[in-house]
């Protein structure tokens, strides 16, 4: 049975009620670096590692994402008032990749507010935002500022990557270690540009 649209409202204003910013978002995953820990219910030792990874990954992208002039000017003409909630854990590779990006593109336009909930924490809402039936991470949901109203969604992955993993599975039945380290070297080639292509695209 669908969630009505009431319910899926109120879901998303208590979501927003425990969200943080970007940077309150980072800081806590240099605190949990810190403390050799990890948000999310499971705090196994990989993903503790991974943890450490993605604070690597994302201190790197904070410091080297580029976004072109063109689509500087296309964020300064964006008027309409949006809300990006992202739903992340600090052990997901993907997001360690895309969050900063995200970051970079919300930075340039006054009407977008970048906003950030973790999955395990938000059940509810993970719930009404599945990928084929699956809680994948990073989603971002593009709300309207002022009604909470779903305009759009965007994730786990950037198109193109998508694409290369729908690929590999339908070929291989699964992802293998080595595919998932061709796709780490995939983002760090891409440098970030495919993601922003599909924001700028989700704005419309």
């Amino acid at each position: 049975m669908e969630t009505d649209t009431l319910t899926i409202n109120s879901i998303i204003s208590e979501s927003l009620k425990n969200s943080m910013t970007y940077a309150e978002y980072r800081n806590l995953v240099i605190k949990l670096v810190e403390e050799k820990s990890t948000t999310g219910v499971d705090k196994s030792e990989n993903l503790v590692e991974y943890t450490q990874l993605n604070d690597r990954r994302m201190r790197r992208w904070d410091k080297t994402a580029k976004v072109s002039e063109d689509i500087k000017s296309k964020l300064k003409n964006f008027d309409k008032k949006v809300t990006w909630l992202v739903i992340s854990e600090s052990w997901c590779g993907d997001a360690a990749h895309i969050m900063p990006i995200i970051n970079k593109v919300a930075e340039l336009s006054e009407n977008i507010e970048y906003k950030v909930v973790l999955r395990d924490e938000n059940e509810a809402l993970m719930n009404q935002f599945l990928t084929n039936g699956g809680k994948a991470i990073p989603k971002l949901i593009m709300l309207d500022s002022e009604t909470n109203t779903v305009l759009n969604t965007f994730g786990p992955r950037p198109t193109v990557a998508t694409n290369l993993v729908q690929a590999y599975k339908a070929e291989h039945g699964m992802l293998t270690p080595e595919f998932k380290e061709d796709l780490q070297r995939w983002y760090n080639k891409d440098k970030g540009q495919s993601t922003i292509e599909d924001l700028i695209h989700l704005l419309g």
